[in-house]
């Protein structure tokens, strides 16, 4: 038989020690329709009813009690065999959650300083899209850009976002941009999330919207930033993190002016997770590199 998913167990367990829907999605960082999702999709896949729900209240059948009761003891057997192995083998993991173009742009050129000063700590790095401002329950330490709130989560603040025209050189020497109305004409790309970035930065400007001949659409920001390398056209990119490409003649920086936005880059991690030793020297050296980048 096909068993349920970890995931499905982790929420199913939250939800019946909670006793609320509402308290597992705080516990876990979802919303409350994600659990009841989750749950509804355990139900139907074990042909069970685990819940019985009323409208202020939510209690386990006898069915989810007996399941309850072994799930949360195998969960609790995990935790213990985990931290044994810990112990036993000196090694901690540390899980990170980070959107890609920051892992490619900063993070990784990095990393090789801070994996030499703490050789015993295994480094998990996950940067499949997420939720906006969301820290994943999987994960130990996040870095989201946003504009918050960050209820419940120790915050740790990186840079301010803000956003760049810039294009290849090459481009540039076929299609000269003196001013800002020189943009009218020319192929703008554009990341998906952000479709009305080129119109917020020339409001911000005091100007109409650039009038491009074609517009080219991306679903990443890396996807942005190589198109705009290859010479496709002009690109709104990430300031901070593209600063080297900028050094090194990789892009050309169009203007001074910048699109500013009310998003930070930061640092999240559970408050129960603040004594770990090899978190906070991460987080720590993650802050430092910022600052230097």
């Amino acid at each position: 038989m096909r068993l349920p998913s970890f995931k499905a167990l982790k929420t199913f367990q939250v939800a019946a020690r909670r006793a609320s829907f509402k308290l597992a999605a705080e516990e876990l960082f979802l919303t409350s329709s994600a659990v009841s999702h989750q749950i509804k999709s355990l139900e139907a896949q074990l042909g069970v009813a685990l819940f019985e729900r009323g409208v202020r209240s939510l209690k386990l059948t006898d069915a989810g009690a007996h399941y309850f009761e072994h799930v949360n003891d195998l969960f609790s057997k995990l935790e213990s065999v985990t931290e044994q192995l810990q112990q036993r083998y000196g090694r901690s993991i540390l899980r990170l959650n980070v959107p890609s173009f920051f892992a490619n742009e900063l993070l990784l050129p990095r990393l090789a300083t801070f994996s030499q000063a703490r050789e015993d700590t295994d480094i998990r790095i996950d940067s499949a899209a997420n939720a906006e401002g969301v820290h994943p329950p999987e994960a130990d330490l996040s870095i989201v850009v946003g504009a918050g709130p960050w209820e419940g989560l120790c915050v740790r603040p990186l840079f301010a976002q803000s956003f760049s025209a810039a294009c290849a050189p090459a481009y540039l020497l076929e299609n000269p941009v003196d001013s800002i109305v020189d943009l009218d004409g020319k192929t703008l790309l554009v990341h998906e999330d952000r479709r009305d970035a080129w119109d917020r930065w020339s409001a911000a400007a005091g100007l109409d919207p650039p009038k491009p001949n074609r517009i080219v659409r991306l679903d990443t920001m890396s996807a942005v930033v190589r198109a705009a390398e290859q010479g496709l056209g002009i690109a709104l990119i990430p300031a901070r993190l593209s600063a080297e490409r900028f050094e090194s003649g990789a892009l050309t920086k169009l203007f001074d002016a910048e699109l500013a936005t009310n998003e930070n880059y930061v640092l999240l991690h559970r408050p129960e997770d603040g004594q770990r030793a090899d978190l906070q020297e991460f987080a720590d050296w993650i802050v430092s590199e910022c600052r230097m980048a």
